[in-house]
């Protein structure tokens, strides 16, 4: 292993890469930790302190506990994501976003435009209902009213702008998926704190040495599912018919297409949230309304309703993520240029079915198991009477977050290794390395 780190190091392009995404990544962490003007730090401290297992505390999980402190980056990536979804279910439904999404490079262009504008637009909503919830639910403003409401709206659009953009950055020059990498950061960054939290419970006695093995134990259990669960793939076999071009014979090997259990991989967990914080956004523009304030009920972070509407969510976003992730149709077109089939299978539109059968029965349990995964953190809380803070770690979207995205950037890095003739992390054989002028 320390090997192929030092390996990393050795490629130029490679360690550029990794050093620019740590370099963005430590920005936004810095930006974390800038409040807004007009808040009382040391009040909105003591009133958060009774939010950590409300929905409110999850979010501020994904934000890397920006909001706990009213900073710069306290909407986080969220209304990114949350543009994106629209965007996306839209290319769906309308004809001008279907057209768009058929126009290649332009298309995509265009389309990425829209989500900056839709991005902007949810930014002015959200970060006015902080503003009104800072300053008349937790009444921790020091001079409430209009110049304090215009401020945090600037002040944090141009905060989520500004991760847009870094995610886009580190996307483009950097290592793994940047709004994804952003969102990790964020929750790893809780962790030494919960460690801490913890060790401090053991001390006191509140929790025992016994229940903390348990726990370590679950956590076993549940990181190996996942990762199961994220490396699970059906095969299904294709062979491919001789041909004589010239004097060369192309063909006549057997190989297989690689179906994930989990196509989609953390993007329905990371869409449903964004939906999920939705009502909740929403209710903080009536709170005088008692009908807003039973729906924010509802949608609160320990009502069963939620968890339940959270996993039809995130079922549904499994489906239709993979429908756009993987097209069947233009597979079963692909093998029958190049000559190849499923034995037994007539090509063409039989092969397209065919596929497209397996990957729904595939999809199923990979789906309800993401599910299952993300509601976890409820029946660990309510078993073993710990914190979503820890909870969290154990299950839930912020381990399925870690490890998905973790995953997908140590396998970039193993591309990165194996195109210049390295031995990778994942690989099983031995590939001794030469030196590239």
């Amino acid at each position: 292993m320390l090997d192929k780190l030092k390996t990393i190091f050795t490629i130029p392009d490679l360690k550029r890469r990794i050093l620019f995404t740590v370099a963005l990544l430590i920005i936004v962490r810095m930006g974390a930790h800038i409040p807004v003007p007009g808040v009382d730090g040391e009040a909105l401290a003591r009133a958060f302190q009774n939010m950590q297992n409300s929905l409110f505390g999850l979010f501020n999980t994904f934000v890397g506990g920006a909001f706990q402190k009213a900073s710069l980056f306290s909407l986080g990536i969220m209304p990114y994501i949350s543009a994106s979804i629209i965007i996306q279910l839209m290319g769906s439904v309308v004809p001008y976003f279907q057209r768009l999404q058929k126009e290649g490079e332009a298309g995509r262009k265009k389309i990425t435009q829209l989500t900056r504008y839709g991005t902007v637009m949810i930014s002015v909503m959200q970060s006015y209902s902080v503003a009104l919830f800072l300053e008349k639910e937790l009444q921790v403003v020091i001079d409430p009213g209009f110049l304090f409401r215009f401020t945090t709206v600037v002040s944090m659009v141009t905060g989520t702008i500004f991760l847009m953009w870094l995610g886009e950055r580190i996307t483009e020059r950097g290592i793994g998926n940047g709004i994804s990498m952003i969102i990790m950061i964020g929750i790893v960054s809780a962790l030494p704190n919960v460690i801490v939290s913890e060790i401090s419970l053991v001390q006191e006695g509140v929790h025992s040495l016994l229940s903390e093995v348990i726990l370590l134990g679950v956590m076993f259990v549940i990181v190996s599912f996942v990762v199961l669960l994220t490396q699970g793939t059906r095969r299904i076999p294709v062979s491919y018919a001789k041909r004589v071009v010239g004097r060369k014979v192309y063909g006549g090997q057997n190989t297989h297409i690689p179906l994930r259990v989990n196509t989609a991989g953390v993007m329905p967990i990371i869409f449903a949230q964004a939906i999920m914080f939705i009502p909740s956004t929403v209710s903080m523009f009536f709170t005088d309304s008692e009908f807003m304030q039973s729906v924010m009920r509802w949608f609160s972070f320990e009502h069963p309703f939620y968890w339940f509407v959270f996993g039809l969510m995130i079922v549904f976003f499994t489906y239709f993520y993979t429908a756009m992730a993987f097209d069947p149709v233009q597979v079963s077109s692909n093998m029958k240029q190049q000559g190849g089939f499923i034995p037994g299978v007539r090509p063409g539109k039989k092969t397209a079915e065919y596929i497209d059968n397996i990957l729904t029965r595939v999809t199923l349990p990979g789906s309800i198991s993401l599910a299952f995964v993300a509601i976890f953190p409820y029946i660990l809380m309510q078993a073993m009477d710990v914190g979503y803070d820890l909870a969290s770690f154990f299950g839930g979207t912020s381990l399925l977050i870690i490890v998905g995205v973790a995953l997908d950037t140590l396998q970039q890095v193993e591309s990165h290794l194996m195109m210049r003739h390295y031995d990778g992390f994942l690989s099983k054989g031995r590939i001794r390395g030469r030196r590239r002028m």
